[in-house]
């Protein structure tokens, strides 16, 4: 670097003086435990609610499912899954077509989250595998009160990190440059959340 050019750049950092000290960040997020079990599960309703999902709070899950799903004709669920009263197809790795042809599936969930109104489908016997959950048009998830975790610290602080984990925040949705929402295109059009109490 020629003489000049250092001089230059030595006037610039003398004029803009000390490098100002980054200003220490609080990492103390909210932990399990700052909110009453029912003030955990209201907040999860409210904010999945928001997210244009219809939240269903029931101690009786089989009558909730079948009121949702009454006149619906082919049901999917997960291989294994409690058939709930229900005449249902299991996913015993149906093909992408047969998934498009259901209806509606029905799953469980590895856990919920309250801040953000989301559900945690961990690829297994309860959540299903990904396909049954993104195809199909219709999905009723049932989540239990026990398993709704107030924020996302606590609940990567119980997941585990050998199956597929996907995260849903209401129905699939997208937006274009102008802001129109558009439903259905990465994922189910119609998000029943049933809170088994």
């Amino acid at each position: 670097m020629s003489t000049a050019k250092a001089d230059i750049l030595a006037r610039v950092r003398a004029s803009l003086g000390p490098a100002p000290v980054a200003p220490e960040i609080p990492r103390a997020y909210r932990v399990a435990g700052s909110l009453p079990r029912e003030g955990i599960v209201d907040l999860f309703c409210e904010t999945t609610a928001e997210y244009r999902a219809t939240v269903h709070r029931s101690d009786d899950v089989a009558a909730t499912v079948q009121s949702i799903l009454a006149g619906v004709a082919r049901v999917g669920v997960p291989a294994g899954f409690p058939p709930l009263g229900l005449d249902v197809i299991e996913d015993d790795d149906l093909s992408i077509e047969a998934l498009d042809s259901l209806d509606a599936i029905v799953t469980g969930c590895a856990l919920a989250i309250a801040d953000t109104g989301t559900i945690v489908l961990v690829s297994g016997p309860t959540s299903g595998r990904r396909a049954l959950t993104l195809v199909p048009d219709h999905h009723v998830c049932i989540v239990r009160a026990e398993d709704i975790v107030p924020s996302v610290p606590d609940a990567f602080a119980v997941l585990g990190h050998d199956a597929p984990i996907t995260f849903v925040s209401g129905p699939s949705a997208t937006s274009d440059i102008e802001l129109d929402r558009v439903e259905g295109v990465h994922g189910p059009r119609r998000l029943d959340v049933i809170v088994a109490t």
